[in-house]
Parts: C-alpha cells; sequence; structure tokens
C-alpha cells in the first residue's frame, strides 16, 4: 500500500491534477492522495495560497475582500471546467470562502489558518469529483472526518498521537481516498495548519497511520540532488540518502521536502520516495533508515539565510555549574528556540534565526543575559548563514572537515562558527550570508567535480 502525496506544482492546472490522477491509478497499491493547493502555472502566476493569506490579511484589516476572494474562485472554477466538470465550482469556492470569513477574527492565527486551508481541503473535493466523473470508486476525506488532531499552535501545529490510531482505519476504505494536506483539526474544533509546506507532513502522517509500504512525495524533480539545482548546473542525482541525512539538508535549505516530514516516516520505518509528477518513470530518490549504497564522501550540501548570533563570555566560565542551564532558560522564557551552541571554556554562543530574534526580543534578552549572569563582554551578530556538509560515509572518513576548511579559505570565505554534530554526519560553516550561495557552490566543486 502507498500513500502519494501531490505538491502545488502537481495540482496547478487541469492538466497537472489529470497527471496526478492518471500516476495513482496506474498502480493499485496507490491508495491515498494528499493533495496541496494548486500552485504557480509559470513564473508570474500566484499560488493559491498566497492568495488564501492576502485575503485573510485583507479581512483581518477590514478592507475589501472581493478581489483575493474571486481570484481564488476563479481559479477552481478554471480548473474544474477544463476537467470537464458539471458542478459550478466557483459558487462552491464562493460558499465556501464566505462562511469562513464570517468567522470569529478575536484570534488572528486561528482565523488566518481557517483561512489558508480553504486550497488544500478544496482541491481535494476537486480532485475526488474528478476521479468519480471518470469511473474510479474515489472519495474525499477531510481531518475532521478522519480524526487528524493538531495541537492549537496556529500555523506550527503539531499532530496529537491518537490521531494514528484515528486514520489507521483509512487503510480499509475501498477505491481512493483524497486527503486535504497541509491542516488537521484541534480538539476545540478549530481548523490549525502546520507551517508552509505543512502537505508533505501530512502525507507522511497518513503513510506511518496505515502502515504504508511506501510514502510517494511527488513533486518537480526527477530525484533529491546533492545540491540546489538553482545554483549548479546538472548537480549530482542522489539515488539513496537516509533519513538523517534528509533531516540535515532539509534544515539547512533543501527545499524538496518539508523538514518535518520525516518524522513520522522515521519512526514508524516507512520509505519515502521522491517522485517527479512530470517525469513519472523516474525512480527518483529513496529515503530510509539505512543505505546500501555510498557514491561519495558528502552525500548533500546546503545553505541557509537568516540566523543571527549571540556571544558572550565570562572568565571561570567553565567552573560554574549550571551556567548553560541558566543561558536556556532565559531564551525559554522568552520562547526562543536555539539552533546551535558552539562554546569555549569562557565563551558560548548561541545561534538563533532571526524571524523569532526580533528587536524587541533581542534587546529584553540581552539585558537579562548580562544582568543576570554577570558576563564581561555580550554581542550579537545578524546577517549569518549557515552552510552544511551532509553524508553518512564522513563519519569513518578522515579530513573531511579540513578539505572543506581549506575549499572555503581558499575560496576567500571566512568562518564565524565551525560545529559538528554528535552523529559526525554533518559538519556546519557559519559565514556571512552574502557570501552562503558561492560557499555552497565552492563545496560543491570539491567534493563532486573534483
Amino acid at each position: 500500500m502507498k500513500v502519494c502525496k501531490f505538491g502545488g506544482t502537481s495540482c496547478a492546472s487541469a492538466d497537472q491534477i489529470r497527471k496526478i490522477c492518471d500516476i495513482v491509478l496506474n498502480d493499485p497499491d496507490r491508495k491515498v492522495m494528499v493533495v496541496s493547493a494548486p500552485g504557480k502555472r509559470n513564473r508570474e502566476d500566484a499560488k493559491v495560497t498566497d492568495l488564501l493569506i492576502r485575503l485573510a490579511r485583507e479581512a483581518l484589516d477590514g478592507r475589501d475582500t472581493t478581489s483575493p476572494l474571486l481570484a481564488v474562485a476563479d481559479r477552481f472554477a478554471g480548473i474544474a471546467q477544463e476537467l470537464g466538470l458539471e458542478e459550478d465550482f466557483q459558487a462552491l469556492v464562493i460558499r465556501d470562502l464566505s462562511d469562513r470569513l464570517s468567522q470569529d477574527r478575536s484570534h488572528p492565527g486561528r482565523f488566518s489558518d481557517c483561512l489558508k486551508a480553504a486550497g488544500e481541503d478544496l482541491c481535494a473535493r476537486l480532485v475526488a469529483r474528478y476521479l468519480g466523473e471518470i469511473g474510479h470508486a474515489a472519495r474525499y476525506l477531510g481531518p475532521a472526518e478522519a480524526g487528524l488532531y493538531l495541537s492549537d499552535e496556529f500555523g506550527n501545529a503539531q499532530v496529537l498521537p491518537e490521531s494514528y490510531d484515528n486514520l489507521s482505519r483509512i487503510a480499509d476504505f475501498p477505491g481512493v481516498t483524497v486527503f486535504p494536506g497541509f491542516f488537521g483539526m484541534t480538539r476545540g474544533g478549530d481548523i490549525a495548519t502546520f507551517p508552509r509546506g505543512g502537505s508533505d507532513i501530512t502525507g507522511s502522517i497518513l503513510a506511518a497511520a496505515i502502515r504504508a509500504d511506501v510514502y510517494e512525495n511527488w513533486t518537480d524533480v526527477d530525484s533529491v540532488y546533492a545540491v540546489n539545482p538553482a545554483l549548479v548546473r546538472n548537480p549530482h542525482p542522489v539515488s539513496e540518502i537516509t533519513y538523517d541525512e534528509m533531516r540535515e539538508l532539509a534544515y539547512a535549505g533543501f527545499s524538496v521536502l518539508h523538514e518535518e516530514a520525516l518524522a513520522p516516516s522515521f519512526r514508524h520505518d516507512i520509505p519515502v520516495n521522491i517522485r517527479n509528477t512530470n517525469n513519472p518513470t523516474a525512480q527518483g530518490t529513496m529515503i530510509v533508515r539505512h543505505r546500501a549504497n555510498f557514491e561519495g564522501t558528502v552525500t548533500g550540501i546546503a545553505g541557509a539565510k537568516g540566523f543571527s548570533m549571540i556571544t558572550m563570555s565570562r572568565y571561570l566560565m567553565n567552573r560554574e555549574v549550571g551556567f548553560a542551564l541558566k543561558v536556556l532558560k532565559i531564551l525559554a522564557d522568552e520562547d526562543i528556540p536555539f539552533e546551535h551552541m558552539p562554546s569555549g571554556i569562557d565563551s558560548i554562543s548561541i545561534v538563533i534565526r532571526r524571524d523569532v530574534f526580533p528587536p524587541e526580543k533581542e534587546k529584553k534578552v540581552l539585558d537579562r543575559l548580562q544582568a543576570e549572569l554577570g558576563l564581561d563582554r555580550i554581542s550579537v551578530e545578524h546577517g549569518l548563514a549557515i552552510v552544511m556538509i551532509v553524508g553518512e560515509a564522513m563519519a569513518r572518513t578522515v579530513g573531511v572537515t579540513a578539505r572543506a576548511a581549506s575549499a572555503l579559505a581558499k575560496a576567500g570565505v571566512n568562518l564565524e562558527i565551525i560545529n559538528q554534530g554528535a552523529s559526525e554526519i554533518s559538519v556546519m560553516f557559519g559565514i556571512r550570508e552574502e557570501y552562503c550561495n558561492y560557499a555552497v557552490k565552492e563545496l560543491y566543486k570539491e567534493f563532486f567535480l573534483k
């Protein structure tokens, strides 16, 4: 049994929806489809989710919502018409969005999630309707009926454990089940969404719940590549990669799969197959627990921007029991997660994402750190990027970090931080943001072109 998730580009038009339905119908093991909201048809186009975010923002600001509402309705109506569906989908979408717009607006996050989820929900209904029209047994199943329950962290929800038992019954349903990605329900009956790109997470949860043999994640590339194809021409394709390697690369900027999507598959040992909707004969990349084949020392290289670093020092810091705990307690009090924490005997650096560290929090945190810890020095550096080299074989190879650092030095890239994970499958370099893409390309040359 297979669960198939289709991304926004795979649902962007009537032609794409015909493709994904053909893919599912060509393999009787493909019993569950998870669909995203329609994405861009071309570079100038808008994603339906972006239109819905605009719709929610206009409503919350008290402005006229006619334009974004009609833009969404027209998009779905155009797809339905090209698919030959008899029902007036424009009227259905207008009714649906109007009902969502009438919901309580006192909690902006909850209201926005209700609007944002419409793209996936309407797309799932449309795909199920189309499959029925062409003579196949298919049913739409939404999170409320299925029992996909999430925490009430609107925009950043987490799956609740009881969801897996609730969803397991889908394995016994006849025909094809079409399920909307990206959102679920809180225990209080509100719609809550995963982070952006969360349809990947939905697919992984369903695959784990029904104990699927494979979770197929269909997108617009033939495979996972060793580096972002936008940076390097004809990059090295990766045929097999472990959960741990993929998790590290997704964290550092690989956009082919949401970084949180691997957890359910990993915990239930479900292989993940990255496939291309536009080239379904390509075998893609398998994400597995243990690899059988190693094509090189480094599996992939990725970079991400948008980081800041707090550096604090105090003489004899290493002699004080619980110093790091006090630092982390202050960050926790301010609801700030940290990414990395390299340290010396008298200093600690905390790397955090800039979007969780706005200026008002920055001042408060620095004041507390100085006042409560009696620091000799404290500073903040913004505009950092992290670049990572990742590979299971690195743990058994001498000199990988030296080789990477040497390549960056020859390229004139100054290193602000070097941090190796405990698992030894990754090394992180902190550099200035303006060198991020350049550094990734130089590292790719070193490990793949030599």
